[in-house]
């Protein structure tokens, strides 16, 4: 009898440690990694996948709505797009919004951009990449390695961040 409470106990235990290892999320991704691949689709309903725009340098920016400083940087990353227009770069800034597909339209109504804007419903990318708060940044290298993260908000314009994305494409 005590033979048969061990064994329903340690495969209680082990059990329990599969169900835990199998649940657990993805570590964050970091620099140095390849990028996980991903295929989103953009307001205007194309689909865009990141492997496809392997030879550019890629920033993906995670961000929501009712995130305040997601707002701020915006206007620096429209700045920063049009400064890197005609360079091997693309801007993807995927949205993090449970609703997004109801709220995004009438955002970028009131705060237009020109960079592409993504819609990940399930929240699968931004847990793909570890993202926990917003916003959050990849700089993605044209081999689809993972160059830098960014948490929280910047001045994607500065000239010493410009200068940085430009070295990246021209390499």
């Amino acid at each position: 009898m005590n033979r048969l409470i061990l064994i329903i106990v340690l495969l209680m235990v082990v059990g329990g440690g599969v169900y835990i290892y199998f649940n657990m999320p993805p570590a964050p991704v970091a620099a140095g990694d390849l990028a996980p691949d991903f295929t989103l689709e953009d307001t205007k309903g194309n689909k865009v996948t990141l492997s496809a725009l392997r030879g550019k340098v890629v920033m993906v920016n995670f961000w929501a709505t009712w995130c305040p400083p997601c707002k701020e940087e915006m206007p620096s990353m429209e700045r920063l797009n049009k400064i890197m227009a005609g360079e091997d770069f693309v801007m993807l800034a995927i949205n993090a919004d449970d609703n997004g597909r109801a709220v995004v339209p009438d955002f970028l109504e009131k705060n237009p951009h020109d960079f592409t804007v993504l819609y990940d419903n399930q929240g699968a990318v931004k847990q793909s990449y570890g993202v926990y708060k917003l916003p959050e940044s990849f700089i993605i290298s044209k081999d689809g390695t993972i160059v830098e993260k960014v948490a929280g908000a910047i001045d994607w314009a500065s000239p010493k961040t410009v200068a940085y994305l430009k070295s990246l494409a021209k390499g």
